[in-house]
């Protein structure tokens, strides 16, 4: 059993602070590697599980978004306790979507969204996903292929109650774009095999931020975290958060 390597992070550097979210079905270390090149820089940066994530899928198709926002909420909230004032918000794919929530009711120096959804596949799509991350996760376990089948069987028997939830979050989202008046850098990879691409142009034409960016990259997929652009990436990302207007040095 491996999976104690995934977990949480916090790493606790400058001032400045920034909230970094996963995705659906993700976990914490899609975005660990940023958020090391960002403490680096003097950036504190923490990165929450939502229920259910970086844990076997048994236990993840029993969540639902709602638990999921939850813990973002305590992400940030983990973060003005620990007395950061400052908090910058970004995320990838649903953290992304997460991202523009939080801003709508919290204030926010910032936000970063990468390859996030504005419209959301149908529930049979989606819940292929979910059977991936229960394979993956169950390999990653070191357990055999027949008993990988079988667990994963289980799951397809039981399903995702929850999904229609995720499209709903999506869509209520995209209804309140025009709301979102933080700075915005907007991150789309065009080889994304997961979301539309074009919902990059949709969070950037709708909100009504003063500063915003669009960035789109060339040669990277979905998780565009681990990509071989990373490191652009990486830097991209820090440029846009030494242009905001922070407090603190």
């Amino acid at each position: 059993m491996r999976n104690a390597e995934i977990k949480p992070f916090f790493f606790q550097a400058g001032k400045r602070a920034v909230l970094l979210l996963h995705g659906f079905t993700g976990s914490s270390s899609d975005v660990r590697m940023l958020g090391r090149y960002l403490e680096k820089r003097g950036y504190t940066c923490h990165a929450p599980h939502y229920k259910g994530h970086g844990v076997p899928p048994e236990q993840l198709i029993e969540t639902s978004p709602a638990d999921w926002w939850e813990d973002v909420v305590k992400g940030y909230e983990t973060l003005k306790e620990a007395g950061y004032d400052e908090i910058a918000v970004v995320g990838l794919s649903l953290g992304g979507v997460f991202s523009l929530k939080l801003s709508l009711v919290q204030p926010v120096k910032g936000i970063v969204t990468m390859c996030s959804p504005m419209t959301m596949r149908t529930t049979d799509k989606m819940f292929q996903g979910v059977l991936k991350y229960a394979k993956d996760y169950k390999r990653f376990e070191g357990k055999e292929d027949t008993q990988i089948e079988q667990e994963v069987e289980a799951i397809r028997g039981h399903g995702m109650p929850s999904l229609p939830q995720l499209q709903q979050l999506v869509a209520d989202v995209r209804n309140e774009l025009d709301m979102v008046y933080a700075p915005i850098l907007v991150i789309q990879s065009k080889n994304d095999e997961i979301i539309d691409p074009h919902s990059a142009h949709t969070i950037y034409e709708e909100v009504e931020s003063l500063n915003k960016q669009i960035k789109w990259f060339e040669h990277s997929g979905h998780v565009i975290t681990l990509d071989k652009e990373k490191q652009v990436l990486h830097e991209t990302v820090y440029e846009f958060l030494q242009s905001l207007d922070w407090e603190n040095a």
